[in-house]
Order: structure tokens, then C-alpha cells, then sequence
């Protein structure tokens, strides 16, 4: 994959109001390069990993540790507990309030995250649209009664796109998908506006070829397995992890649940957790690909100085 640098950024509203999001695929070094690049431009991070937003969620995530994160700041991270449900637009709030925070103190803001919506919703203006707790509980209803699989297809009937942005498996965002759509009479797709920019930022994306991609998600995977997350879930299971609708469904999260109750071997949990990253990784791919915005970059050769320089000059 070729290396492209920018020849051109959107000015930022100030010298204190610098923006820059590193956004793209699983496993090919965003958070390097955003530490990299917060250290350098005298910036700190905003977390755009929805996994990531739950203490406690830590090896499945591949959180950096306090340790590792050089003295940076970091925002929107071990901001939940596994027993609450993540919400995009109380994120959205969230995050601009620290981005806003970390202009105050005359500091660069650098976004760093894969979840494709949690991004948009920060950084694009978009309102979403508000809930009906009768019509979340009559799909959740009917969810229980038929199975989630029913659910997909109800909602591939109703608006194709949607369905096929969206896993089988993730009830919460069918469900939900599935409210807004007879709560506004709108596709679901439909609610995602022409990206419009809340803020000037700079899009940087990271991504590399399925090949290298696959073999740094298996590596990744198996140092996850060694470095404990089973003994993660099992902690996180007496605080209630079972009882969380999105902190549960988690990629790593669900496989391990699965080994603790007998159902899935080690080995079994591991491969299940190696197939469904790449599944998220190529899903990223497709969802940040259609942004013209993002200067893409061949994770195996960005330079976070030669980046650095390229900002700093504009």
C-alpha cells in the first residue's frame, strides 16, 4: 500500500484550536502515532474507542496503561462502568467538552479511535435523534421472542443499509436502529448527514494490507491471551459484566464469558476473537473509506516526526 502524505489541511480557528483526529483500522498503530504526535504538537488525547470508555475494560481493548501514556492526558477513557451502557450522544457531549478543555489550556486535541459513529458524532455536526423507551422495549420484546437474528432481518426489510452496517449479533444496535426508524419514518441510514465538520480538523488514517493485517491481529489476539484477559473477565464478571448491554457484547469480552461458563476451550475462544477483529477491521475499513476527508497512510511506514512537521508547517 502506497504512502500518500497531504498537500494541504484545513487551517485550525487558532493556534490554540488545533484538531487532528488518527482514526482507521484495528491493530495498525493509532495509538502510537497519537501519543507520538501529542507529545510533539504539546497535545492530549481524546479517546474515540467506545470499548474503551468501560474501567476495568483493559487488555481486551488494548488500552495503553497509565504507565505508558508518557504523561499525556488522556479523555474519554475509564469513564464507565461495565454495568452502564455506552451512549453516542453522550459521548458526543462528553468529548467536545474535553476537546473544548484542552483548547483552554492551550493545547492540541488529538483524537485517537477506531469507532467509526463515536467519530462522526464528535467531530461532524449531527443530532441525534431522541428515544422512546415504549418502542425500545416492544423491539427488545420481540428480540427475546424471535431472536436476534429476526431482528437483522425486520430491520434488512425496513432499510438494507442499515442491516448490513450493523452485525447480526449486536442486538443493542438493532434495537435501536429499528426505534429510530419508526420513531422519525426515516431509514436509519438516513439519519447520518453529508459529513459536515463541527470543528477545522485534520484526518489522518492508518491502515495496511489484509496480509499484515491479519497477522498483526493474530499476534495481537495471543498476547491478549497471555497477558490475562480471561482473569480481565472473570474480575469483571463479579462486578456485573454479564449485566451490561454493551460492555458484554465486546469483541474478546463475550469469547471469554463463553470460556468461563464451559461453552468455548481456550483455543476456541482465541480464533473466535481473531475472526471477529478482522470482521471489525474490515467493517472499519468500508465505514472510513467512504470519507474524503481522511489522507490515508501505509501503517508500516508513517513517520510521526515527518507527520509532526507536515502539521506543524501548515
Amino acid at each position: 500500500m502506497a504512502c500518500t502524505w497531504p498537500n494541504s489541511w484545513p487551517a485550525p480557528l487558532s493556534d490554540h484550536q488545533r484538531l487532528i483526529a488518527v482514526v482507521g483500522l484495528t491493530a495498525t498503530g493509532k495509538t502510537r502515532l497519537g501519543l507520538d504526535l501529542a507529545e510533539r504538537l504539546d497535545g492530549e488525547i481524546i479517546g474515540a474507542d467506545a470499548m474503551a470508555l468501560y474501567r476495568g475494560m483493559d487488555i481486551g481493548t488494548a488500552k495503553t496503561p497509565p504507565e505508558a501514556r508518557r504523561g499525556i492526558p488522556h479523555h474519554q477513557i475509564d469513564v464507565l462502568d461495565v454495568t452502564q451502557e455506552a451512549s453516542v450522544a453522550a459521548y458526543q457531549r462528553h468529548g467536545r467538552a474535553a476537546i473544548e478543555s484542552v483548547w483552554a489550556k492551550g493545547r492540541a486535541a488529538v483524537v485517537v479511535g477506531g469507532s467509526g459513529l463515536y467519530i462522526r458524532a464528535l467531530l461532524d455536526q449531527i443530532d441525534f435523534p431522541g428515544t422512546e423507551p415504549a418502542l425500545r422495549a416492544k423491539w427488545e420484546a420481540l428480540a427475546a421472542q424471535h431472536g436476534v437474528g429476526w431482528l437483522h432481518q425486520e430491520l434488512a426489510r425496513r432499510d438494507p443499509a442499515a442491516a448490513a452496517a450493523i452485525r447480526p449479533t449486536n442486538a443493542r444496535r438493532l434495537v435501536r436502529a429499528l426505534e429510530v426508524i419508526e420513531l422519525t419514518g426515516r431509514p436509519f441510514e438516513a439519519q447520518m448527514p453529508v459529513p459536515q465538520a463541527w470543528r477545522p480538523v485534520s484526518y489522518v488514517g492508518l491502515d495496511l494490507d489484509n496480509e499484515q493485517l491479519d497477522a498483526h491481529i493474530a499476534q495481537r489476539v495471543d498476547q491478549m491471551w497471555r497477558d490475562g484477559l480471561l482473569a480481565e473477565v472473570a474480575r469483571l464478571e463479579r462486578l456485573g459484566l454479564r449485566r451490561g448491554k454493551t460492555a458484554a457484547c465486546a469483541i474478546g469480552y463475550r469469547e471469554s464469558l463463553k470460556v468461563l461458563d464451559g461453552e468455548l476451550s481456550g483455543a476456541e475462544a482465541r480464533a473466535g476473537i481473531a475472526q471477529a477483529t478482522r470482521q471489525l477491521a474490515r467493517r472499519q475499513r468500508k465505514w472510513f473509506r467512504r470519507d474524503p476527508r481522511i489522507t490515508w497512510l501505509d501503517a508500516t511506514q508513517v513517520s510521526a516526526e515527518q507527520l509532526g512537521e507536515l502539521l506543524a508547517a501548515r
